[in-house]
């Protein structure tokens, strides 16, 4: 299966793309390459935690036994769903 990339039009203001174009000039990149790159991180920043929290987790052992509870009763199919 052969991907191509995707075109999508973006409206930004004069400050935003002027900071955006200089970046990107400044790394020496196209600007829309620069703009993927930063919106990417940003969704990683977002989506994982950080090492900091990943510490804090890890050293939490009753959370930890929680979590681990929680996967058996998913994978059993019981338990609930929280929102």
């Amino acid at each position: 299966m052969l991907v191509m990339p995707k075109t999508i039009t973006l409206r930004l203001e004069d400050e935003v793309y002027e900071a955006l174009r200089e970046h990107s000039e400044a790394e020496k990149r196209p600007l829309s390459n620069y703009i993927e790159m930063a919106a990417l991180e940003y969704a990683k920043t977002k989506e994982f935690v950080d090492d900091e929290e990943m510490m804090a987790i890890l050293s939490n052992r009753d959370l930890l036994e929680r979590i681990r509870q929680g996967s058996k009763e998913a994978k059993k199919r019981r338990g609930r769903f929280v929102e």
